[in-house]
């Protein structure tokens, strides 16, 4: 074929698209909707499986425990709570219907006579959902796999999302999941934990105004929150026990009168406590993500059972040594530091330490000299005192582990986890101090000393490069790594973990003590006791 031809053939199929003809309008029209089918066919297998449908509904953390038995910490990725849709109060159940949906029990999973009004009223400018709450669901469980873009394509994988969750529960069990994973802020998920964040009580006693609250939230809820936003959420509150009115699950004379009650919550954030080794926890939690990628698990929804090395009495007598201790040293400090003593005549550190606050480059940027914004927060009582309580508060950390086989069986990171999360083992780098000192003796051992060798307690001087002196000193005048020594010089790496378990109880997965991966000083000589090769 020519140029020519192809000229003509494309010119001639022109015409035939701006002059179409019935058959082809026909044509055209009856396409639309098996493309449509076809491309709800294609998406199918890129919409979670039913297999993951019913893993999430039986989501189980892992489980730490110590070497003795007693649970450690649990690895939730959520503060959440699951409780039957039996132990829920049926006020929560009857005013989501309500509002969210009031034909869930009549459709299976899409509701396409509500569907074809929210696209009536978005067209017409009045833009309107119209997710089921299985819908819902779908989108609450899997939002990475389904999408959060407006588009078609996540409009339809949600539905065929809905349409598997449909035929696999029953509509108690949807309304089950819908309320125990739903959000509620304050890192609450779920209506137990909502129940107890807003109004300090659970699911099942939850009266009429509280639940059509909290339900009321689902529609927005930073917007409608009640402890930042209280007038949109008793609006909102209302407008949920109006939509109860209008379906018969709410006297209208009932209606009038709790309207215009006042929004009453108790608000207190829910927080998990942070058991007995948080430290020690949170390092866990980091290994236990690694291993668990490497061998396809998840720590927050299969049910692992992490067996530790830590033991439980050790590590409660930790903590008590740690607190005792810090205590003890906390009071030597306050008093070494007190507002008219120590803290008053360190006046270079103290502006020192304002000059590091946030508070202080606050001030800076609007536009305050540093003279103007020194001599304001010096001035600002509550500032300074806990500026001085900050800085002069002690810290310590505790190590404990078996040095013939690397096992770690008490881990303190700090006086008080809740108040500095900061792990003072783990994460703290300082001055050795005096804990040097045993390296120090072990490497002059290598070198031939012996432990009864004297030295006169002298004050020194060493010359440093530059000209400048040092002179070591004591408080008066003159007169980690120790697993390492313990196991006769031999290095062990730490061990955390004995055994992983599956939910069965089954075993993934054991670990043994390693063999010493290299020997960092030399065994210590029998007849001299010193680390000597004779």
């Amino acid at each position: 074929m020519n140029l020519a031809q192809i000229k003509s053939l494309a010119a001639e199929r022109l015409a035939r698209l701006r002059r179409p003809t019935r058959r082809g309008v026909a044509k055209a029209v009856a396409a639309v909707p098996v493309l449509f089918l076809l491309y709800v066919l294609v998406l199918i297998p890129f919409t979670p499986g039913i297999s993951d449908i019913r893993k999430a509904k039986s989501d189980q953390p892992a489980q730490v425990l110590s070497a003795d038995g007693k649970p450690l910490a649990m690895f939730k990725w959520a503060n959440r709570e699951w409780v039957r849709l039996a132990d829920i109060s049926p006020n929560v159940t009857t005013a989501l219907i309500a509002t969210e949906d009031h034909r869930f029990y009549q459709h299976f999973g899409l509701d396409w006579r509500r569907m074809g009004s929210a696209a009536l009223h978005t067209f017409s400018g009045d833009r309107q959902g119209g997710s089921t709450i299985t819908q819902q669901l779908a989108r609450n469980l899997y939002p990475d796999e389904i999408g959060r873009a407006p588009t078609l394509t996540r409009k339809l994988k949600e539905a065929i999302t809905a349409l598997k969750i449909e035929a696999l529960y029953t509509k108690d069990e949807i309304l089950e999941t819908y309320l125990n994973t739903v959000p509620f802020l304050y890192n609450a998920y779920g209506i137990e934990m909502a129940a107890r964040t807003y109004f300090d009580k659970s699911a099942g006693r939850l009266d009429v105004l509280e639940s059509a609250t909290l339900i009321g939230m689902l529609k927005g809820n930073s917007y409608y929150n009640p402890v930042i936003n209280p007038e949109r959420a008793v609006q909102r509150r209302n407008i949920v026990l109006a939509q109860m009115v209008k379906y018969q699950k709410l006297e209208p004379a009932k209606y009038e009168l709790l309207k215009k009650r006042p929004l009453r919550i108790d608000f207190e954030r829910q927080t998990e406590p942070p058991g007995p080794a948080p430290h020690f926890a949170q390092q866990l939690r980091k290994w236990l993500i690694t291993w668990a990628d490497r061998n396809d698990y998840n720590i927050y929804t299969d049910g692992l059972v992490v067996r530790t090395t830590i033991d439980s009495r050790l590590q409660a007598l930790a903590n008590q040594a740690v607190a005792r201790q810090g205590n003890q040293l906390q009071a030597i400090a306050d008093a070494a530091w007190a507002p008219r003593s120590g803290w008053a005549a360190n006046q270079d550190l103290v502006q020192a330490f304002v000059r590091e606050t946030p508070a202080y480059r606050a001030a800076r940027e609007a536009g305050q000299t540093p003279e103007a914004a020194m001599k304001q927060l010096l001035a600002d009582n509550a500032f300074m005192q806990a500026l001085r309580q900050s800085k002069t508060r002690i810290q310590a950390g505790f190590l404990a582990l078996d040095p013939r086989t690397g096992e770690i069986k008490a881990w303190v990171g700090s006086r008080d986890f809740t108040l500095d999360a900061f792990d003072h083992v783990q994460q703290a780098q300082r001055q050795p101090g005096s804990t040097f000192k045993p390296f120090v003796y072990g490497a002059a051992f290598e070198q031939g000393a012996k432990p009864d060798d004297t030295f006169v307690d002298q004050a020194v001087e060493i010359p440093l490069a530059g000209g400048e002196v040092w002179r070591p000193s004591d408080d008066g005048p003159p007169s980690g790594a120790y697993g390492t020594i313990a196991n006769q010089g031999a290095y062990l790496e730490p061990v955390m973990v004995t055994r992983i378990e599956d939910r069965k109880g089954e075993v993934l997965e054991t670990f043994r003590p390693r063999r010493p991966s290299r020997r960092c000083l030399s065994p210590p000589c029998r007849r001299c006791s010193t680390s000597c090769a004779a």
